[in-house]
């Protein structure tokens, strides 16, 4: 973080200081949520949990190093003061916090967001860029209203591209996160059926991405939109910003663009990027077709920031996944491949993630392919279509054998199987991950496939774990 004295900070966000006893004190570690994080120099927020309430560890913050505590109300007391800046609300403060760091900054913001493929390709731009200097980008999905002030006040003077991965569950979010962190550059993946249930329908939910491209400064100012010119729903959002507009994709009028596009080395993404520069060829080391639009919008990024084709191609295919838990494949010593892709799930990321199995399988002849699915969250009345609907598509894919854990809506997966032609026991239902475990533990066979895939409040990527563990126990609430 730029370093600021406790002073600056109590001004900025209009806080009280408590017990503070040197007020030109500088912050100059890192803003933290949790004490176990804390640094020499941290300033640690106290936020109120669900399970724990952050002024509990207060003083134990300051113990580890801390200049202050952000705080709701003073945490110290006359025997034992704690310094603190406190406030009326401590996340709408970091947020305060972090617009003041980002002012100071002299560092381009690139913002994304999207239904699917956010953090696959913030990692992909995040790899990109560093080939040209300082990048802060960030960490995992930490894209709401706690997680991006978090990342933007992780930047310093030396950043020179901080970018920033933003999400929605509703109107006016993204606006929210724009005003803290202003883009200059914005890209809008896909309008895609994730958290439908949540906001009503797709036509909402472009209209929350779109919040994105209308927070862009004019093109006369150095303000672009990068939008997937294959996705009609973010094509339109041309209309809604005064920024220039980038098209990425496979369509014939893409500015950048993919051409021969094919699967090599069982399940790896090949192509022919192609940017207003040149063309360039790239191999990625990443798993799934679907990965082919996230790197183009990376790309159209990379090259409006003046990377050569070349260079980007390089970048691309060299580049891995930085976040846990999304196609992460690992083998395993008696050859069967387990591919982690737990963290979270959509209709259109499951589609994507049983291409990938499948191109992988192929990839060796006799090779088996496992899908174990479970429920997709935030759908609403589209979950039983949804979910019937990837039943459906794993059999069409000629999976191997479908595994649905869980409860009613792995119940509509093992159905759409069973309804699109699934016989015997290709596809089968079970309740929890104790029994996926013990049926893929005295199933699988050396060379087999397995993907695991869920919604993240499912926790699915402890099967995957227990399978790689080899006997370990599974741990969590479906023991």
């Amino acid at each position: 973080m730029i370093a600021l004295s406790l002073t600056e900070i109590a001004g900025l966000v209009g806080g009280q200081p408590h017990d503070i006893p040197d007020p030109d004190l500088k912050v100059t570690g890192p803003v933290v949520i949790d004490s176990r994080e804390v640094r020499p120099g941290s300033l640690f927020a106290a936020l109120p949990g669900e399970r724990v309430d952050g002024h509990d560890f207060a003083r134990g913050a300051i113990e580890a190093g801390a200049t202050a505590v952000l705080a709701a109300r003073p945490v110290g007391t006359a025997d034992a003061p704690v310094p603190a800046i406190v406030v009326p609300d401590v996340i709408a403060a970091m947020g305060t916090l972090a617009r003041a760091v980002v002012e100071r900054l002299d560092a381009t913001v690139v913002a994304l967001t999207g239904s699917a493929g956010k953090t696959s390709t913030k990692d992909l731009i995040a790899q990109l860029l560093q080939r040209r200097g300082p990048t802060v980008w960030t960490p995992g999905s930490l894209n709401n209203e706690i997680g991006l002030p978090l990342t933007a006040m992780s930047a310093d003077e030396a950043t020179l591209h901080l970018v920033l991965e933003m999400g929605a569950r509703g109107k006016g979010h993204i606006r929210y996160l724009t005003d803290l962190t202003p883009p200059r550059i914005g890209l809008v993946l896909n309008v895609g059926t994730a958290h439908i249930g949540e906001f009503g329908g797709r036509e909402q939910i472009a209209e929350a991405k779109g919040e994105l491209v209308e927070a862009l400064p004019p093109a006369d100012e150095g303000g672009v939109a990068v939008l997937n010119a294959d996705d009609p729903f973010v094509r339109a959002m041309a209309s809604r910003t005064k920024a220039r507009t980038v098209l990425f994709g496979e369509a014939e009028d893409a500015d950048v663009r993919a051409g021969n596009v094919r699967l090599a080395d069982g399940g790896r993404p090949a192509f022919t990027l192609h940017t207003p520069t040149g063309c360039s060829e790239v191999t990625m080391r990443l798993y799934g077709e679907h990965h082919v639009s996230n790197a183009l919008a990376a790309a159209a990024v990379a090259h409006e920031l003046g990377m050569s084709v070349d260079e980007i191609a390089v970048a691309l295919s060299e580049a891995g996944q930085l976040s846990r838990w999304r196609m992460e494949v690992t083998e395993r010593s008696d050859g069967v491949t387990v591919v982690n892709d737990a963290y979270n799930a959509n209709p259109e990321s499951m589609r994507a993630a049983l291409r990938a199995l499948v191109a992988m399988g192929a990839a060796t002849p006799g090779r088996r392919t496992w899908a174990v699915l479970g429920p997709m969250a935030e759908l609403g009345e589209e979950s039983l279509a949804e979910h019937d609907a990837v039943g459906r598509l794993a059999v069409r894919l000629n999976v191997s054998k479908l595994v649905a854990v869980g409860g009613q809506e792995a119940a509509w997966l093992d159905m759409g199987a069973k309804n699109e032609g699934s016989w015997g026991e290709e596809s089968v239902h079970v309740s929890d991950v104790r029994a996926a475990v013990d049926l893929l533990r005295s199933e699988l066979r050396p060379g087999d496939v397995v993907l695991v895939k869920a919604s993240r409040s499912v926790g699915l990527e402890r099967l995957a774990q227990a399978l790689l563990d080899g006997e370990g126990e599974v741990s969590g609430r479906w023991a």
